[in-house]
């Protein structure tokens, strides 16, 4: 029986994130993800009639995913830099906790990777007086599969044998299937040491919704934010599964790309009976959300996306990170707060931002909609 390791780097052992001037990043070590490597930040500021403050004053608190953390903490970066005297503080800890605290009536929005439930919208109209919580996709993505295989820089897997994988039943890195999927690859005997989350992840819900999708005979599992398979090892949060695989031989796990690029982790190629197996990227993500279909109701705006496209450079292993607001009984003091700064970061401005940093932008015409619903919050 393996040892399970509980990663103790907890970015919410850190406390709320409040970003003053200058970048400041949580979490795990050196994950400053958002910085080339002479420290500047990878976003220009924008131009100051790209942000509009329109009232915006006091502290504005929000909290959840840890997926959209990089990107957040740019947008607070840029917006805290244009209105003065407004101060925006993100927790990036996990989208379980997120919608816990939005719908305890702690935070002014949430942070999460995948869209209200049912019943959690039911406990939102408690805190959304008149109205309920609705999804608004503001950040869209690639999650990474990062490895650590001395002497491995290239390396192609398809959805089956990334299923046995995290089901324990590859064990060794020259198995055939991976063989198979590498021809011309001296790949090692080394034991596969698989890492997945250890805490309630919307990360974790979309990898098993991909693997439930593209890969229903490995996968017996239910797509959800526990994970749920057999063996294995556990880290903290994207920056606790990003720290391990750096430093373990052997190692994979799963993360945004933005945690990779930082830290220099390769990533996997997916190959999905395309042409060529298919790189994370950011524009090869934009390829698959793009083929994403509204599933939300009236202004909620949750997508259902294609884990399974085989189209040319789309990049099927993806999440969008949804901003949950309520759509009426925000509170006044914070309100215009709320629709200032989700204003910017689904602006042209503020999806750029995205592109620069490892991240996908929103589809225009998903994101018409996002800008639309923000300025009717009420």
């Amino acid at each position: 029986m393996k040892l399970q390791r509980k990663n103790m780097l907890r970015a919410s052992a850190l406390g709320a994130l409040v970003v003053s001037g200058a970048l400041v990043l949580t979490a795990c070590g050196s994950d400053d993800n958002t910085k080339t490597g002479d420290g500047a930040s990878k976003a220009a500021a924008p131009a100051a009639g790209d942000i509009k403050c329109d009232g915006a004053k006091g502290k504005l608190l929000a909290s959840g995913s840890s997926a959209q953390k990089n990107a957040v903490e740019l947008w607070i970066k840029n917006y805290m830099a244009a209105c003065s005297g407004v101060e925006v503080n993100y927790k990036s800890s996990s989208s379980g906790e997120g919608i816990v605290a939005f719908n305890q009536g702690t935070v002014g929005f949430a942070g999460s990777d995948s869209a209200l439930k049912p019943e959690q919208i039911e406990e939102s109209k408690k805190i959304c007086t008149g109205g309920q919580g609705i999804d608004l996709p503001m950040v869209g993505g690639p999650v990474a599969l990062g490895f650590n295989v001395a002497g491995v820089d290239k390396l192609n897997l398809d959805a089956a044998t990334i299923a046995n994988i995290f089901n324990d039943k590859i064990k060794k890195w020259d198995d055939e299937a991976i063989k198979k999927l590498n021809p011309g690859v001296t790949l090692p005997s080394t034991a596969i040491q698989a890492f997945h989350r250890s805490d309630d992840s919307g990360t974790t819900e979309n990898v098993t919704k991909y693997l439930k999708a593209a890969a229903p005979d490995a996968w017996p599992h239910e797509a959800a934010k526990k994970w749920a398979a057999p063996g294995g090892q556990a880290a903290s949060g994207s920056a606790g599964v990003a720290a391990q695989v750096k430093q373990v031989d052997g190692a994979i796990g799963y993360f945004e790309l933005s945690f990779a690029s930082a830290q220099g982790i390769k990533t996997v190629d997916l190959n999905t009976g395309a042409a060529a197996p298919v790189a994370a990227t950011g524009e090869n993500a934009s390829k698959a959300i793009a083929a994403a279909k509204v599933s939300g109701t009236g202004s909620d705006l949750a997508l259902k996306l294609d884990y399974t496209t085989k189209a040319e450079g789309a990049y099927p292993l993806v999440l969008v990170t949804y901003e949950i607001v309520c759509d009426k009984g925000n509170k006044a003091d914070t309100l215009p707060t709320v629709k200032s700064f989700l204003s910017y970061a689904a602006s042209d401005a503020g999806q750029k931002v995205l592109l620069e940093n490892g991240y996908a932008p929103i589809p225009a015409e998903i994101n018409a909609k996002v800008r639309e619903t923000i300025n009717s919050l009420g």
